[in-house]
Parts: structure tokens; C-alpha cells; sequence
């Protein structure tokens, strides 16, 4: 059975994907914040780690885990994602930090820490948003936000030319909006088609299958604007 590996997963889609894969019968590895709001699940296959992406103790934590007790990881879906939406000129520096060390450099970071635990056929699925695809409509407030998004982009297509001979795969979906907390940050009020649930279904799948059709790709999981 296959191993996964989800961050970000107190609530929205990495909450959802979690109860999927637990349902499933996966074996999976849920890193949180807050691990207590993944109390609910319940599986013998599931194992909740209180984790920040941005500290290197816990990346190690992780690593000793899979060492320990798992060996290899099939799937690494990151997923995390930090928010600030403030006009640029109220936007900081230290703003900006904060939202990167989330969205790319933790990403790297931990992606860095399980390759050797991942084989060829292994699937690595960034997590990242139609703000940060170049030519889309972009939204006043959210310059820290979606500039790192893109950065994760370009990242994910780098590392899938680095490994493409030795694997794991590496793909990208650039979600348009979902009913999430972080949706209502961005957008306060606006309502989207699409449920936490429903994508979490989505990217289950092509974190299953995806890497059989696609590597280096960044796929636009969008239908509206935003």
C-alpha cells in the first residue's frame, strides 16, 4: 500500500485529503500546526505529526520517522500554503519572508529531505494557485502570496529536469478558487463552485495516476475568476 506524506492538513483540502487516503486504506503521514483539529480521523494507517515547514528540526523529525518505520514515501503532496493579503505598500518585508518560508522554502526544504526515501515512480504534487501563473488575472493585495506560488512553479519544473532519469516525477496544480478559510482571507465573501472536498478528490487521483502522463507539468485546476 502506498505511503503518503500531506502537509497542511488542519483544514480545507489537506484536511480533506487526509480522510480520503485514510479511508482509502493508504498509509499516511498528516503534518499540521494545529494536529489536534485531525483528531477526528480515524484510521490505524494515519499518523498525525504537530509540524511547522519552516523549522528544520521537525523536517528531520519526519525523516527519522520514515527511516524508522516506513522506508520510502510514494507520494509527498505539499500543500501548506501561508496567506498575508494587505495592499503592497502595507505589505512587509518580513511579510514576505513569512509567506515564502511557507510556500517555497519549506516546500524545498522538505521535498529535499525525502528524496531519498522516494523511487522513480515516486510522485511529488505542489500545491500552488492560478495567482501564480504568468499572463492570469491577478488580484490587488495578494503580491507576497502569488509571487510565491509562481516561484513554486518554477521550482517544480526545475526539480522534474534535475531527476527526470532517476525520478521521482514532479508536477504542479495551480487551483483556482475552492470554499476554503484561506479563499475567504483572499476574497472576504466570495462564494466558489467548488467544495474543499471535491478537489481533494481531484488531486488524490492525479497524485495517484498523474505521474504516469505528466512530469515537469503545471496543470490549471480552475473553472472561474478567481
Amino acid at each position: 500500500m502506498k505511503k503518503v506524506i500531506i502537509t497542511g492538513t488542519s483544514r480545507g483540502i489537506g484536511y480533506e485529503l487526509v480522510q480520503l487516503f485514510a479511508d482509502a486504506g493508504y498509509q499516511v503521514l498528516a503534518l499540521s500546526r494545529n494536529e489536534t483539529l485531525l483528531s477526528g480521523v480515524n484510521s490505524e494507517g494515519c499518523t498525525i505529526f504537530n509540524f511547522d515547514i519552516t523549522d528544520a528540526k521537525d523536517i528531520k523529525m519526519v525523516s527519522k520517522f520514515v527511516k524508522e518505520n516506513w522506508k520510502h514515501v510514494d507520494i509527498l503532496i505539499n500543500n501548506s500554503g501561508q496567506l498575508v493579503n494587505k495592499p503592497f505598500s502595507k505589505t512587509t518585508i518580513e511579510d514576505f519572508k513569512q509567506v515564502y518560508d511557507v510556500n517555497v522554502f519549506g516546500a524545498a526544504a522538505l521535498t529535499k529531505a525525502m528524496l531519498p526515501f522516494m523511487k522513480k515512480d515516486g510522485h511529488v504534487v505542489n500545491i500552488s494557485s492560478m495567482g501564480g501563473i504568468q499572463g492570469s488575472v491577478k488580484f490587488a493585495g495578494l503580491s507576497a502570496y502569488s509571487s510565491s506560488k509562481g516561484a513554486l512553479i518554477t521550482l517544480t519544473e526545475l526539480l522534474a529536469e534535475e531527476y527526470k532519469e532517476t525520478g521521482p516525477s514532479f508536477n504542479v496544480l495551480a487551483l483556482g478558487s475552492v470554499q476554503t478559510e484561506m479563499l475567504e482571507e483572499a476574497f472576504p465573501g466570495y462564494k466558489a463552485n467548488v467544495s474543499a472536498e471535491k478537489m481533494a478528490e481531484y488531486i488524490m487521483e492525479f497524485s495517484l495516476t498523474g505521474n504516469k502522463m505528466y512530469n515537469g507539468k503545471v496543470l490549471q485546476v480552475s473553472s472561474s475568476t478567481p
